[in-house]
C-alpha cells in the first residue's frame, strides 16, 4: 500500500505538526493546514479570506461552509498530485462528510488516516513545556489548554469514529521523543 493522500488527527500538542514535517518529506507529498490556507486567502485578501478576517477577528470559529470551500480550493491545485496530508481538518464530523464529497468530486480517495494518541496528562505537559520553550501564550493558559482539549474531544475525536468502519485508521502511539514517534509513524506507512 502506497500512502499518498492522508489525514493527521490528535489532540493539540500530541505533534501533529512536527510529525506532519518528517511524512510529508518521507512520502514526497503535500502538507495543506488549514491554518495555513486560512492564513494565505487573508494576506491575498480572497473574498473567503476577507470572510475568515471578520470571523477570526471576533475571536470566532470559521463557519464550515468557508472552510470547505478553502479546502476544495486548495485540492485542486497541481502541488498535490503526489498526493497531500491534510492537518487540521476536517475537525467535525460535518466536514468529514464535505471531504468526503470534494474527494469525490475530485476523483480522489484517502489512503491512511493518521491517529496520534497521546493521554490527556501529557498533553498539558507538552503544551505547558512549549509555552516556556517558544513562548507561546496560548500553551501557558491551564484555562485555555483544557478548552482545546475540551474541542478536541466534542469535535474532532467524533472525525475519528467517523473514519473508523473505513479500515484506513492507522492508531500510533504519540507517546516518547518526536524520534520514537516517528519511528511508530514510519513502521506503520511501510
Amino acid at each position: 500500500m502506497v500512502y499518498k493522500n492522508l489525514l493527521i488527527f490528535g489532540p493539540p500538542g500530541a505533534g501533529k505538526g512536527t510529525q506532519a514535517q518528517n511524512i510529508i518529506q518521507m512520502q514526497n507529498i503535500t502538507h495543506i493546514s488549514t491554518g495555513d490556507i486560512f492564513r494565505e486567502n487573508i494576506k491575498n485578501e480572497t473574498e473567503l479570506g476577507k470572510k475568515v478576517k471578520e470571523y477570526s477577528s471576533r475571536g470566532e470559529l470559521v463557519p464550515d461552509a468557508i472552510t470547505n470551500q478553502m479546502v476544495a480550493n486548495r485540492l485542486q491545485q497541481d502541488d498535490i498530485k503526489n498526493g497531500f496530508l491534510l492537518d487540521g481538518y476536517p475537525r467535525n464530523q460535518a466536514q468529514c462528510r464535505a471531504l468526503d464529497e470534494i474527494l469525490k468530486k475530485n476523483g480522489l480517495s484517502l489512503d491512511g488516516i493518521i491517529v496520534l494518541e497521546v493521554p490527556f496528562a501529557e498533553v498539558k505537559n507538552r503544551l505547558a513545556a512549549r509555552a516556556q520553550k517558544e513562548g507561546r501564550v496560548d500553551d501557558a493558559d491551564p484555562e485555555v489548554i483544557q478548552n482545546r482539549i475540551d474541542t478536541y474531544t466534542s469535535q474532532s475525536k467524533p472525525c475519528i469514529d467517523y473514519y473508523r468502519t473505513s479500515g484506513k485508521l492507522i492508531p500510533v502511539d504519540g507517546t516518547g521523543s518526536i524520534a520514537e514517534v516517528w519511528e511508530r509513524i514510519k513502521k506503520n506507512l511501510k
